[in-house]
């Protein structure tokens, strides 16, 4: 027996209504629910589901960084500056072989969280 796929993620922030209003109206992440009365949203981001929260205790901190898989890294990427995200670099290979090339571009949120867009190509 093993552990399965994994199937949330934790990413603490410190204001949990800017951070909503990031990943669901900025990255477009599809919002599920929020839990009245806790700073508590969570997201579905393909199998996985990321849970925005204000941590209640510096034991549950999180520091993570989040890498979303994209069709078109450059149509993306001027999207995401048009909504005034910066980005810490440029769009740049990371890995070539026999199936393909793996692209990469890195930004933050909010909270400084490490984020990425990649492709496959």
């Amino acid at each position: 027996m093993s552990v399965g796929a994994v199937s949330q993620i934790h990413v603490s922030v410190s204001e949990l209504e800017r951070s909503v209003r990031f990943y669901r109206d900025v990255l477009g992440v599809p919002f599920l629910f929020d839990v009245p009365g806790q700073s508590m949203a969570f997201f579905q981001s393909g199998d996985v589901r990321l849970y925005l929260g204000v941590p209640e205790s510096e034991a549950f901190a999180s520091k993570v960084t989040l890498y979303f898989s994209v069709d078109d890294l450059v149509a993306e990427r001027e999207r995401l500056v048009k909504e005034g995200v910066g980005f810490l670099d440029e769009p740049h290979l990371v890995h070539r072989d026999e199936q393909g090339e793996l692209w990469m571009t890195f930004f933050r949120d909010p909270d400084g969280h490490n984020l990425a867009l990649t492709e496959t190509r």
